[in-house]
């Protein structure tokens, strides 16, 4: 997976996550919930993703999961991407 999508979702948790530990040190797999993401965090993480990427989360990636991790996220944006490309 691109490294530039991992670091710009990176940014976008340090942008929008509200995060109170450093994006930047956690690994792939840390769960963003136990770093203190809260509901209304994930939210506004969502909506600037979204921005940033020109893409839009469909109702199955409205959960939790999706949002767990900077590994999940960055599944699920390439993922979108990929649509988005193939359509």
């Amino acid at each position: 997976m691109s490294e530039a999508i991992r670091n710009t979702i990176v940014a976008i948790i340090v942008e929008a996550g509200r995060l109170p530990v450093a994006a930047e040190t956690l690994t792939d797999d840390a769960d963003l919930y136990q770093a203190g993401l809260t509901s209304f965090a994930s939210v506004q993480l969502m909506l600037a993703i979204e921005d940033r990427f020109g893409v839009e989360f469909p109702d199955r990636y409205l959960n939790r999961r999706s949002f767990a991790s900077i590994a999940s996220i960055r599944a699920v944006v390439s993922e979108l991407l990929t649509e988005r490309e193939a359509a």
